[in-house]
């Protein structure tokens, strides 16, 4: 398809499509442009510092350009003149927040998936364009993409790094790599078949290579707990994803599909639904990551399937898993395993009261963490996966200016996250409640 054509259209089309979710959101108001000021001072703020959890009270933060040059207390860091100055009124900032399990074109079972079944790339742009600027208004400056179709997310990434269409960071998987029958759309056989469409998405731009190595809630077919991969089909794939310099995740919630996959130097694991300590601790062992989006097997998911219309079959999946997950979020905990943060629903989707990103966070409190490691799931050790750690998720000097605005501080209470009323993003604001302020396209 023409993308230059689509962007085109998702331009002129994207104004009309507003921000729903769980928080209030102000009254677009054309006050601000959408490129970024050359200097910006942000003041009277409190600064969190995300690795102590200490705070920099009544500070001030310099951005130049889109990226941080000076933080500390306001008495040590001068404004440099002619900078356009933003009063923090004593809010509290954070990196902006970061969601590893992603998908803008997400379609489930039920009445709503029925209705995009027949979707066609364009539209499927539009609406992904739609879920990208709502996720970044809820505070989430980064995503990983973890299977879209069709190439729409190379497009779009493309499109929001043109400043053409309003959206988070992108890292993409492309498509889902599966054999045939499997929890996904592109299907290959073999080791060669496998290597060859590992190839075709790296060709795109794949910054990640994302496969299914076992079953899935939304199958219709299948078990969870299979591993209908080969020794062959899976070493090759992951093997020839590392010769090339991209790391591989999988959708999993097999042990023995987990054990197998470990054994060939998988990096990640989505869900993990029924993974056991064993598993768990090689995982720990090795280094691999795990992102549990725990969101979309406990209750607070119920309203959002409610509102899809998901079949019986399907909320009976959801129960029947519910219990394994939460017990391997706990032990992952407990172990130290490497968790980031991932919903697998919309980073802006009603969940529980406040969004899926929020909620998930919430949850990993409930299960065992601090509040601050619970924020650092979602800033310092998602930066850590995608190897970004001197690029985002801190407010510090040289890092790009993506920050979010709280009413209190989320390392006493994580729930403070609910109170995110400022986004800022490379230095460009988007959203600021105080001022009435949500950026226009």
């Amino acid at each position: 398809m023409n993308f230059r054509i689509l962007r085109r259209w998702i331009v002129g089309l994207a104004a009309g499509l507003g921000v729903s979710g769980a928080q209030a959101l102000p009254t677009a108001a054309p006050v601000a442009p959408t490129h970024t000021d050359a200097v910006v001072a942000l003041t009277d703020a409190n600064v969190v510092a995300i690795d102590s959890g200490e705070a920099v009270r009544n500070a001030t933060v310099v951005i130049r350009d889109g990226k941080i040059v000076d933080v500390g207390p306001s008495v040590s860091v001068a404004v440099p003149e002619g900078a356009r100055v933003v009063p923090m009124g004593g809010r509290w900032l954070i990196p902006g927040l970061m969601n590893m399990h992603v998908h803008f074109g997400l379609i489930l079972p039920g009445a709503q998936g029925a209705e995009l079944a027949n979707e066609t790339p364009a539209e499927e742009a539009l609406r992904m364009a739609a879920n990208a600027r709502k996720s970044l208004l809820a505070g989430v400056t980064t995503v990983r993409l973890v299977g879209e179709t069709r190439g729409v997310d190379f497009g779009l990434r493309r499109a929001i790094q043109k400043g053409e269409v309003i959206g988070p960071r992108i890292k993409t998987a492309g498509e889902i790599i599966v054999p045939t029958g499997g929890h996904g759309y592109l299907e290959a056989d073999g080791p060669y078949a496998l290597a060859h469409a590992v190839r075709e998405q790296i060709k795109q731009g794949a910054d990640w290579i994302k496969i299914a190595i076992s079953g899935g809630i939304a199958d219709t077919h299948g078990a969870i707990a299979a591993a209908p991969m080969t020794d062959d089909e899976l070493s090759t794939l992951i093997d020839v994803a590392h010769r090339n310099g991209i790391p591989v995740t999988a959708h999993n919630g097999s042990p023995e599909a987990a054990q197998q996959s470990l054994e060939y130097g998988i990096d990640c694991f989505e869900h993990g639904y029924h993974l056991t300590e064993a598993n768990l601790k090689e995982m720990k062992a090795k280094g691999a990551w795990l992102v549990p989006t725990i969101v979309v097997t406990q209750p607070g998911a119920r309203e959002f399937y409610k509102k899809i219309g998901s079949p019986d079959w399907y909320l009976a999946r959801v129960d029947s898993t519910g219990k394994d997950h939460w017990k391997m979020l706990q032990t992952a905990i407990r172990l130290g395993v490497n968790i980031g943060l991932g919903t697998d629903q919309f980073p802006f989707e009603p969940n529980d009261g406040t969004t899926a990103t929020v909620a998930e966070a919430e949850l990993y409190v409930k299960a065992g963490m601090t509040p601050l490691q619970a924020l650092q799931s979602g800033t310092t050790q998602t930066a850590r996966l995608l190897k970004m750690e001197g690029e985002v998720g801190r407010i510090q000097p040289g890092y790009f200016a993506d920050i979010v605005a709280l009413e209190s501080d989320p390392t006493r209470d994580i729930s403070a996250l609910r109170s995110i009323s400022f986004v800022m993003k490379n230095g460009v604001i988007y959203r600021d409640d105080s001022r009435n302020y949500l950026a226009q396209f």
